[in-house]
């Protein structure tokens, strides 16, 4: 399933399901089939992108545990495409809108 999002500020943006749930999620929104990010909340939703950005590089960026070999690898180590590749043309977009005073609203 796509999530598409829009604005009247920026061109649409179309995400896999799993992609946008993650996205919603890490900024605190329900991952349902419509919803609403106000421009009042886009500057919120940027922050909180970005620190998961920025916490997720870190554990890239992280010497391996003593005894790495007993435990599972981290899902941010195996990304093969990292947040920020994936969160950048969203962040763009919220940006965009929240300058034109315009929401971005989404629906499956």
């Amino acid at each position: 399933m796509l999530y598409k999002f829009k604005s009247k500020a920026t061109a649409d943006l179309v995400m896999l399901q799993p992609n946008a749930e993650e996205l919603l999620r890490i900024i605190g929104k329900p991952a349902g089939p419509s919803g609403i990010i106000t421009a009042a909340q886009a500057g919120v939703a940027i922050a909180a992108l970005k620190a998961e950005i920025q916490r997720r590089e870190a554990l890239r960026e992280a010497p391996p545990p003593a005894n790495a070999d007993d435990e599972p690898g981290d899902a941010a180590k195996d990304e093969a495409v990292s947040l920020r590749h994936r969160a950048t043309p969203f962040m763009d977009m919220l940006a965009q809108s929240s300058a034109a005073g315009k929401d971005v609203v989404w629906g499956v």
